[in-house]
């Protein structure tokens, strides 16, 4: 499925709805949002073959920190937004759409804005198609509005062992304070085991922007998610 993004929005959206998927349910109607796309076609190319022309092409938009496209020349108010951490995700997507200048001041963009919910909801929905890994409909973000996710129940039923967690832990104790205080960085003690391992696979998928959690969980197999879940779920 993960080789769908080079397939037409027709087809992908055919396999998804054979998939039992409905690529609407996350965001909104991407045939609709296809029509849409109209408005935004004198700067922008989505799709295969896609270039950067007045504005960047939008392939692979979602769950991308803006202005890191290579090749285009962003403006600066852009490229400060991305150093300030913008990710572009369904939420800041969303914002974006309405109202470009509100979200980045003195951006390049000239569209004044398409106020319709559902309008920007279809919208989102048509680039999500061409953005990486359309068949994780409906996902955690950055890429979906639900926090619901499509992780394998078979991942979520490993039951991990604790002392093989406090083995590995210790990587994630040079940062995460072990007795759940949270100085600047978040506390992962006792957090429930779905939660931690639903996290730490979101990172591995790069579903969550963080880019050192994407490389620490980068390097961990289900197993070790497992142990460390368990380890976490009961450190004091």
């Amino acid at each position: 499925m993960r080789s769908l993004r080079h397939l037409p929005a027709a087809l992908i959206l055919a396999a998804l709805a054979a998939t039992g998927v409905k690529a609407t349910e996350a965001l909104g109607d991407a045939e609709a949002g296809k029509r849409l796309f109209q408005q935004c076609k004198g700067c922008h190319e989505v799709g295969q073959g896609a270039r950067d022309r007045i504005g960047p092409h939008l392939n692979g938009l979602f769950g991308r920190q803006a202005a890191v496209h290579e090749g285009y020349a962003y403006s600066e108010s852009m490229q400060r937004a991305g150093v300030d951490g913008l990710i572009w995700t369904a939420e800041t997507l969303n914002a974006y759409i309405e109202n470009p200048r509100a979200l980045v001041s003195k951006t390049r963009m000239s569209f004044r804005g398409m106020k319709d919910p559902q309008d920007r909801a279809n919208l989102l929905a048509y680039l999500r198609v061409y953005s990486d890994n359309p068949a994780d409909i409906p996902e955690a973000e950055p890429t979906a509005r639900a926090t619901d996710h499509d992780l394998d129940p078979a991942i979520l039923a490993l039951e991990g062992d604790p002392e093989y967690g406090e083995y590995l832990a210790t990587e994630c104790l040079t940062c995460h304070q072990a007795d759940g205080s949270a100085e600047g960085i978040p506390s992962i003690t006792r957090w429930p085991v779905d939660d931690f391992v639903i996290a730490m696979h979101a990172y591995k998928r790069k579903l969550r922007p963080h880019p050192v959690m994407q490389m620490m969980a980068g390097r961990l197999n289900d197993e070790e998610i497992a142990a460390l879940a368990a380890y976490f779920k009961d450190l004091d």
